[in-house]
């Protein structure tokens, strides 16, 4: 039998500490409006790519601010999730390119489905987000091989499939949003 103790993968930092292993906590807006679906399409790393409005939770936000924040900045559209479509673990291999070594990423994904609100038309979109397209269910299915990730997929079929969870179901402790409670981290 196999030691449930090499179930978690360490690794030994310069201190020769022990370092946890961490997905990426991440937010993803599923916004279907007249038999279609807004996504964007953004540069990475593996070329030009389409995604759900969706990033990376910051600092002092709620989960579901992060996926209003992040549909503004992808899309310009305001955006007021109401319900939780699901919760996804994907891991993600990103092969050694020139200098840079092999990166090993782990995303969890909190899909949100809400209310759009209106496009804010002077407002840039963020970095590497070349445009936002609206496309029929069909046309996303046709165009897996340029999806950042599985998750593009999943997160639209469950929705067609009526998958809604309250968000009650979250909650986000008041410690998380008191910036007053963190140290000045530039003033060291």
């Amino acid at each position: 039998m196999a030691d449930p103790g090499n179930r978690r993968r360490r690794s030994l930092g310069q201190s020769g500490m022990t370092t946890r292993w961490k997905p990426s906590a991440t937010v993803a807006a599923i916004i279907a409006q007249d038999g279609k679906f807004l996504l964007v399409e953004e540069h990475t790393p593996e070329g030009l790519r389409l995604n759900n409005p969706a990033g990376h939770l910051d600092e002092g936000e709620s989960l579901m601010a992060a996926c209003a924040r992040e549909t503004l900045e992808e899309t310009a559209y305001l955006f007021r999730p109401t319900d939780l479509i699901g919760v996804y673990l994907s891991r993600f291999v990103r092969p050694a390119q020139g200098q840079q070594a092999a990166q090993d990423i782990t995303f969890l994904r909190f899909a949100f489905c809400g209310e759009l609100g209106a496009l804010q038309q002077n407002r840039n979109l963020d970095v590497g987000i070349v445009r936002t397209v609206w496309l029929t269910t069909n046309e996303i299915r046709a165009s897996v091989d340029r999806h950042r990730s599985p998750m593009v997929l999943r997160c639209i079929e469950d929705y067609l499939a009526g998958r809604r969870f309250s968000p009650n179901i979250l909650h986000t402790d008041p410690s998380v949003t008191a910036a007053c409670l963190l140290p000045d981290r530039d003033l060291a």
